[in-house]
């Protein structure tokens, strides 16, 4: 079976995140652990408590909406995609898919499927497509995303007759 999925989906949904809210954390102690240090507490440490909050805050609501709501990985079988989510897999037949929607100038690039029948994962399974090095690539289409989205049209067409 071939991965439509980034590899990457690891890094984006749990390496990243926890980089990001350890360095926020790391910021917000370093005003608190000043004191102890001998140094005076001035009113610019405030700022260095409201300002990774806010980061955190804000951090947490794109985060919510562009990464953890992605699945771990999505398989290729053919006339299917085989669906996987931690411990939860699902197969989905191609023409059991209303929609590929495909936004690739958002980081991670993303896939959403519009399932007519809803599964264990919703009506909607969002992916990372596959990351491309390429200085060119955000401007051209995705191969892999392109040939999916042929091959569940032709799968919606053979159900039709």
């Amino acid at each position: 079976m071939q991965r439509l999925s980034s590899r990457m989906t690891f890094f984006y949904k749990w390496v990243f995140p926890a980089i990001w809210f350890g360095f926020l954390a790391l910021f917000m102690a370093i005003p608190l652990v000043a004191p102890a240090a001998g140094r005076s507490v001035s009113g610019s440490s405030l700022g260095f408590l409201l300002v990774p909050v806010a980061m955190a805050i804000f951090g947490y609501f794109l985060m919510r909406k562009l990464v953890f709501d992605l699945v771990d990985e999505v398989l290729d079988a053919g006339d299917a995609l085989v669906i996987r989510n931690g411990d939860r897999e699902e197969r989905v037949a191609l023409s059991d898919i209303i929609n590929v929607s495909y936004a690739q100038l958002t980081n991670p690039p993303r896939v959403t499927l519009s399932l007519r029948n809803p599964t264990q994962f919703g009506d909607r399974v969002t992916f990372c497509a596959p990351v491309r090095l390429s200085p060119l690539a955000a401007f051209s289409p995705n191969p892999i995303i392109d040939e999916l989205i042929q091959r569940v049209d032709a799968a919606r067409q053979r159900g039709r007759r």
